[in-house]
C-alpha cells in the first residue's frame, strides 16, 4: 500500500494559519514566505492531517501519493 502525504499549493495559500494550529507537527505558517509549509509528512495521522485539510478555507492542501 502506497503511503500518502500532504502538499500545499504554496500559490492558493491564504496564510491564514489553520493548518498549523490543527495539526502543528505537520503544518507551518512561514510569515515570511506568507504560506503555509509541510514540515513533517508524518508528523501525525492521517486522520489528524485530513481534519487540518477540511479546516483550510481556501482548500489548497491535497493529498499526494508516494512514488514506489
Amino acid at each position: 500500500m502506497k503511503k500518502r502525504f500532504p502538499v500545499i499549493d504554496e500559490e492558493e495559500c491564504i496564510a491564514c494559519g489553520n493548518c498549523e494550529t490543527v495539526c502543528p507537527a505537520v503544518f507551518r505558517l512561514n510569515e515570511v514566505l506568507g504560506y503555509s509549509e509541510v514540515i513533517n509528512p508524518y508528523g501525525a495521522p492521517e486522520d489528524d492531517i485530513q481534519v487540518a485539510m477540511e479546516q483550510c478555507p481556501a482548500q489548497c492542501i491535497h493529498w499526494q501519493e508516494e512514488e514506489s
